[in-house]
């Protein structure tokens, strides 16, 4: 048995989960999401809880069943409190700002990248070397972030570079301290 499938997800106030078939409805303060869970696992929503169970005990079965229960928490907790990633630019000359829907990075190209922010999420740049970037869709949150620290990643040798607040990067000695 799953344990993490097994759990039941208490529903907080202030949140309203609805099932039409196959397709899950999560409404809150931050927003609405909705996800079309798989047909090997059940989703019941009764008196407060939602639970997931499982037909059979094959392989694909019990890994869906921990998965979906996890999409349901994340998707509860995302309208009530919303997901936030922050990201540093590190580099002499490496500034990033956001300016009509779009984010404008300056990380030691010869142009300027421009990315367009995703529907749901709010991207604000405090300062020129720091973004945040939130929105209730936890996947969407992340993904953005990611695809923005791959336009250029630490490099290993100043760490210059776009990275996560707190991420530590390891740096290597470099030629000089071959001798």
């Amino acid at each position: 048995m799953s344990r993490v499938g097994k759990k039941p997800v208490s529903i907080v106030s202030g949140v309203k989960v609805s099932l039409d078939g196959k397709l899950i409805t999560v409404e809150g303060p931050k927003g609405k999401l909705t996800f079309e869970h798989r047909s090997e696992v059940e989703v019941k929503v009764d008196d407060g809880q939602v639970t997931v169970s499982r037909f059979n005990d094959d392989r694909e079965s019990r890994s869906f069943h921990g998965l979906t229960r996890a999409v349901i928490q994340n998707m509860i907790v995302g309208v009530t409190q919303g997901y936030e990633k922050k990201l540093d630019i590190v580099g002499v000359g490496y500034v990033a700002s956001v300016q009509n829907g779009e984010i404008q990075m300056r990380v030691g190209f010869a142009n300027e990248l421009v990315r367009k922010i995703p529907e749901g999420l709010t991207v604000v740049c405090p300062d020129t070397t720091h973004v945040t970037i939130t929105g209730c869709d936890k996947q969407q949150v992340s993904q953005f972030a990611a695809e923005l620290r791959s336009l250029r990643k630490p490099e290993p040798y100043k760490g210059k570079g776009i990275r996560y607040s707190g991420e530590q990067v390891k740096l290597k000695a470099g030629k000089a301290s071959a001798k």
